[in-house]
C-alpha cells in the first residue's frame, strides 16, 4: 500500500506500481474516479468493486486517499506492506501555492506566494474546503489529527509515532534515487522495475526562488510536517546506513545508467521533458491544472512494438493510465453498460460519460464528482 502524498515526487512511484501490477496482472483498489474519497477520511466503500463484508482484497492500492488504516485493511491482506513518502515541506508548500492557487481559497486571497509567506493567517481559515493544501499537507493526508492548528510537540511525537506503527517505509522525495533503492530491497524487486523517468514535473518557470528567510517562514507555518519530515529524515539515513553506504553508491549509479540507456531508447527531444500542451499524442499530455506548467515526454518514433509498449508504460500520465487500468480490470458488459462497481459511490449523481483519457477509453461519473476530482487532487510529482 502506497500512501501517495501531494507534490512529493508521488506521480512517480505511481507510474513504477501501475506498471509493476500491469505487468504482472495484479489487482488495484481503483477509485471509481480518480481518487479514494479525497479529501474525506477514507473508507473502504470509495474502492470500486468493493462490497460490504466482502472477503475479496486487492494487490496494490496506490491513489490518492486520506489514510485510515482500518479501511484500508479492510481491502488489503494482512501481509501488506506500507510505504510513502515525504518532502521539505517549504518546497512542497511552493509547488503547492502554484497548484492549487485557484482551488485553495488561502492560496486565491493572496496575490503572489511572497504575500502568502509574509503573512500566512491573514489568508487561512482552517475550515474552510481545500485550506488542507495550505498548511501541514503531509500531516493531513496521513489522516492525523490537528493539520490546522498551532504546533504542539505532544500531538507531533503523537502523529510520528503513529506513522511509525503504520508504515514500514518511508522515502524522501529530495533523495529519490536513494529510495527507490530502499524501495526496490524492501520489496525483493528487480532494478528495472523501479527504473522511472521524472513525471509531473513543472517547468521551471513556474517554480518561485525562495529566500533563505522564506524557506525558515514556511517550515515554521508548516511545523506538524516539518517535524515529521524531520523525524524521518534521520530514520531515512539510519537506513542508508544499515544498507552500506557503498553499497548505495554502486547501486545508484547502476540505476541511473539504467535510466541513461531507456532514455536514449525511448524518448525523443534527448529525454528532456516537453511541455504537455506542445506533445501532439493526446495519450501522452499530462492534465494541465492551476499556475503550473505540467511537462511530459515523446516517444522515438518507429520503435517496435514491445519496446513502444515497454517505453509507453514509463511516460504515459497517470489519468490516462487509471483509465487504462480501470477498464482492464472492470471490462464493461455490454456497449452501453457499467464495469463493476461503479454504482457504488457518485451512483446518485446524474451520470455524465465523458473522455477523460487515453485510447478511448471513457469513465463515467456525476459531473460534479467529476470536476472536484479533476480539480482538487490530481497531484504530481514537484521537483
Amino acid at each position: 500500500m502506497f500512501l501517495k502524498t501531494h507534490k512529493t515526487a508521488s506521480s512517480t512511484l505511481l507510474n513504477v506500481l501501475y506498471r509493476f501490477g500491469d505487468t504482472r496482472n495484479l489487482s488495484f483498489a481503483l477509485p471509481v474516479g480518480y481518487q479514494l474519497g479525497y479529501p474525506e477520511q477514507f473508507h473502504a466503500r470509495y474502492v470500486k468493486g468493493y462490497r460490504n463484508c466482502s472477503s475479496q482484497v486487492f494487490n496494490i492500492m496506490c491513489n490518492h486517499l486520506r489514510f485510515y488504516q482500518p479501511e484500508v485493511q479492510k481491502v488489503m491482506p494482512v501481509d501488506t506492506f506500507y510505504f510513502s513518502i515525504l518532502r521539505d515541506p517549504a518546497s512542497l508548500a511552493e509547488s503547492a501555492f502554484s497548484y492549487y492557487k485557484s482551488s485553495c481559497p488561502a492560496f486565491q486571497g493572496s496575490r503572489a506566494i511572497d504575500d502568502f509567506i509574509a503573512d500566512p493567517r491573514r489568508y487561512y481559515q482552517p475550515r474552510l474546503h481545500n485550506n488542507h493544501y495550505a498548511r501541514n499537507l503531509l500531516w493531513f493526508d496521513f489522516g492525523l489529527e490537528g493539520h490546522g492548528g498551532e504546533f504542539s510537540l505532544p500531538v507531533a511525537r503523537r502523529g510520528v509515532a503513529s506513522v511509525e506503527r503504520s508504515f514500514h517505509l518511508v522515502l524522501l522525495a529530495e533523495h529519490f534515487d536513494e529510495s527507490l533503492v530502499l524501495l526496490r530491497h524492501a520489496l525483493c524487486w528487480a532494478l528495472d522495475d523501479v527504473v522511472s523517468f521524472p513525471l509531473n514535473s513543472r517547468d521551471g518557470e513556474t517554480k518561485a526562488r525562495l529566500s533563505p528567510f522564506q524557506w525558515r517562514r514556511l517550515r515554521e507555518w508548516n511545523a506538524l510536517d516539518w517535524f515529521l519530515y524531520s523525524s524521518f529524515n534521520r530514520t531515512f539515513w539510519d537506513r542508508v546506513e544499515a544498507f552500506g553506504r557503498d553499497r548505495m553508491a554502486r547501486e545508484l549509479e547502476e540505476l541511473r545508467e539504467r535510466r541513461r540507456e531507456l532514455q536514449g531508447l525511448c524518448l525523443s527531444q534527448g529525454g528532456i521533458p516537453v511541455e504537455g500542451r506542445k506533445i501532439p499524442d493526446r495519450e501522452l499530455q499530462p492534465f494541465q491544472y492551476g499556475q503550473a506548467k505540467i511537462m511530459g515526454y515523446m516517444l522515438h518514433p518507429g520503435l517496435d512494438n514491445s519496446t513502444r509498449e515497454t517505453c509507453l508504460r514509463m511516460i504515459i500520465p497517470e489519468l490516462q493510465y487509471k483509465d487504462l487500468l480501470d477498464a482492464k480490470q472492470f471490462p464493461k458488459r455490454d456497449v452501453g453498460g457499467r464495469g463493476a462497481g461503479e454504482e457504488q459511490r457518485g451512483g446518485s449523481h446524474p451520470g455524465t460519460g465523458r473522455e477523460v483519457g487515453g485510447r478511448g477509453t471513457r469513465e463515467t461519473m456525476g459531473k460534479g464528482e467529476a470536476d472536484s476530482e479533476r480539480n482538487a487532487t490530481l497531484t504530481g510529482q514537484a521537483r
